[in-house]
């Protein structure tokens, strides 16, 4: 008799995130359970905000980079990224 072994279940969470590009200093507020502000220093071009948001989240969560996944909002301030976690 074969031994089954439970799957691994990722939770994944969406989360909403209002980012201000071009900021003096780096910062996540928490607004809500699923929703946030971060302050990033990378200007709003070449997908630059975008890498310096999901830095910051992935600091803030204590994941890796590669957990994070902007889903919709690549061109604009407000945004949805997908968290993965294991």
């Amino acid at each position: 008799m074969k031994k089954c072994r439970p799957a691994l279940k990722s939770a994944k969470m969406l989360v909403k995130v209002k980012v201000f590009p071009g900021s003096k200093k780096e910062e996540i507020i928490k607004k809500s359970e699923d929703s946030f502000e971060v302050k990033v220093k990378e200007k709003p071009e070449r997908g630059l905000a975008n890498r310096g948001a999901i830095r910051t989240l992935s600091a803030y969560f204590k994941i890796p980079e590669s957990k994070i996944r902007l889903i919709k909002g690549f061109r604009e301030t407000n945004k949805i990224f997908e968290i993965t976690k294991i």
